[in-house]
């Protein structure tokens, strides 16, 4: 189906260089317009992949750009520039400031602000706390997800522990699995919640909302602690430590017993919210360190906003 004109070659560009096809769009493609021919030119390729290429001025129609709905007359020829997909550039080192709590030879542990991702991913493939590292510690490049072995939604703040090699990350992993790695956070709960509780519910995703994860039969056991530090009429200042760490867990726990987190999105109470994101801070990490074998411990100060919010349902 494909009439090349020309072979595949590289060219280069402020971006590197590139696979470039040169195509023929014979007859029986006349009178479609160009994304549609596009995806049997290159069947192998995904309709979005394709449409992004568009965009990005590196689908030319003799030598000229054109849009996705430009209607072929059939004999053109086509250039692609196959650019790369965006999960092929996600591990490229960022020069994005972090807040280094603690350096050494083996671990690195990190104060993330809330709004930067952990790790690239679908809608996130750049500007993550992973390409972060790399570009303070390239050495992190050898190791799977830079050294990452436990995450952070985008918009909560706080502590994370990154290896610096293989044997930490191994250490690390074990601890995590044996429970030994100790987190404990600070949330604003909604509502009259108890002094203290133990909140023994298994989470997976949401049966309905795929996005989502709820607490359902069947999912992965999970445990959160809390107790509360602070009461402010109709909301609390909780501790939450955890002793699994599903996705969501201390989101999903608490609204699983009608105590949602203020300002959560997803999981929260219906009305106005007193904070654009969930009000969870990752206040306090514990492990073993990996080069030491001692125990290790830090804290990390609630960021502005959170503190705002707390100094606001004090003093309403």
């Amino acid at each position: 189906m494909v009439d090349p004109v020309a072979k595949p070659a590289n060219y280069t560009s402020g971006e590197g260089a590139f696979p470039k096809l040169a195509l023929r769009v014979y007859p029986a493609l006349a009178g479609l317009r160009l994304d549609q021919a596009l995806a049997k030119l290159l069947p192998k390729e995904s309709r979005s992949r394709l449409a992004r290429l568009v965009e990005e001025g590196a689908v030319l129609v003799d030598g000229e750009c054109a849009r996705p709905r430009h209607k072929l007359r059939g004999g053109e020829r086509v250039d692609v520039t196959l650019l790369p997909r965006p999960e092929e550039s996600a591990f490229r080192p960022e020069e994005i400031a972090l807040d280094v709590v603690h350096e050494d030879a083996d671990v690195l542990v990190i104060a993330k602000p809330a709004g930067l991702v952990v790790h690239p991913g679908s809608g996130n493939w750049a500007g993550t706390m992973l390409n972060a590292l790399l570009h303070r510690a390239p050495e992190l490049k050898a190791l799977p997800r830079a050294g990452i072995v436990h995450r952070l939604d985008k918009e909560t703040s706080g502590l994370l522990v990154v290896a610096r090699h293989e044997g930490a990350m191994q250490d690390l992993v074990r601890q995590l699995q044996a429970r030994t790695v100790k987190r404990t956070y600070l949330a604003i709960a909604r509502g009259a919640i108890a002094a203290e509780g133990v909140i023994d519910a298994p989470i997976g995703r949401h049966p309905a909302q795929r996005t989502r994860m709820a607490v359902v039969p069947g999912g992965k056991p999970a445990v959160t602690r809390f107790r509360v530090r602070e009461r402010f009429g109709a909301h609390a200042l909780l501790e939450c430590e955890l002793e699994t760490g599903r996705t969501h867990q201390i989101r999903v726990h608490l609204a699983s017993i009608g105590h949602p987190l203020e300002g959560d999105p997803v999981y929260g109470a219906r009305g106005a919210a007193r904070l654009p994101r969930q009000a969870l801070h990752a206040w306090k990490l514990a492990f073993d360190h990996p080069g030491s074998g001692r125990r290790a411990s830090f804290t990390a100060p609630p960021p502005a906003d959170f503190e705002a919010l707390v100094e606001a349902l004090r003093n309403p």
